[in-house]
């Protein structure tokens, strides 16, 4: 039988009840894993902690992948993950605890695809891409831009999103060794705005001063731009989840930032930071 995670969805467990008052003794809250939603995180933490002075929610980074050994290392409270625990973690997990994760959808993303601001090419299909990160592509002319060469970048592999990209994009083909490695999405953005034959990819929120190009499913389909519109609805092709996960089901000071969270204020802060609400009207 295969092992799942227990999905908490969008409707809150309980109504929430927040302390107003300060404390000497503030319940500590952590909170580690993706960098695609440490920023996401780091928001949510200090709108939290004005409402609920009893509380001090740390945040760090390190990937999801990281942020999943912390969870079943017991080292965090809550995992932020940019994509799902593998049937292998949860095992892990369930081995050492005897309970299954449980995962809530906190908002959505659609991972970009970013080039140079000065890149002529508006969209790309997906088989495209999986042909320039492979290295089967290797000049911007074959993909209807100039004749230079592409300089692709990518991210570590200890990143959900590096996770994401190899198993929708690249159908888990391995990346070009001409794709250069950065540690988190914001030098992946840094270094494509600088370099004009580049490509990289990451989350929506990231994408200042680049481009980001339209996507295709394939030559016949409709270009789509990772918008609000399209990211929520799922038409976007390479729209994902973002995910928190515990060991177990939500409770005391974590079920009451999660369920904050999951309000229309916790949510209106998804778009705030430039990620995506889990509904449109949040």
């Amino acid at each position: 039988m295969r092992t799942t995670a227990r999905r908490v969805g969008m409707a809150l467990v309980t109504t929430l009840g927040l302390s107003s008052g300060s404390s000497a003794f503030a319940e500590s809250l952590t909170i580690k894993g993706s960098d695609t939603m440490v920023i996401l995180g780091q928001r949510w933490a200090e709108n939290f902690m004005k409402k609920d002075q009893s509380t001090r929610v740390q945040i760090t980074g390190g990937g999801s992948g990281t942020g999943i050994s912390a969870l079943i290392n017991g080292t965090t409270d809550i995992c932020q993950s940019s994509r799902a625990m593998k049937d292998k973690e949860i095992e892990q997990l369930h081995a050492k605890y005897g309970v299954n994760p449980t995962e809530i959808p906190v908002a959505k993303d659609g991972l970009s695809i970013y080039v140079h601001a000065s890149n002529p090419v508006e969209s790309l299909t997906m088989e495209q891409l999986k042909g320039i990160f492979t290295g089967k592509v290797k000049n911007w002319k074959d993909v209807g831009g100039p004749d230079k060469k592409i300089v692709p970048y990518s991210r570590e592999n200890s990143s959900g999103t590096y996770v994401f990209f190899k198993e929708v994009v690249l159908e888990q083909a391995d990346f070009t060794p001409r794709a250069q490695t950065l540690p988190g999405t914001a030098a992946v953005v840094n270094a494509v705005s600088k370099e004009k034959n580049a490509i990289g990819y990451g989350g929506a929120g990231y994408a200042k001063g680049v481009k980001l190009l339209k996507v295709k499913k394939d030559d016949k389909s409709e270009a789509i731009a990772p918008d609000l519109e399209h990211i929520v609805s799922g038409t976007y092709p390479l729209s994902r989840p973002l995910f928190f996960y515990t060991r177990q089901a939500p409770k005391d000071k974590t079920k009451a930032f999660i369920d904050w969270v999951l309000t229309p204020e916790g949510q209106s802060i998804v778009s705030q930071v430039g990620y995506f609400p889990l509904t449109k009207g949040s």
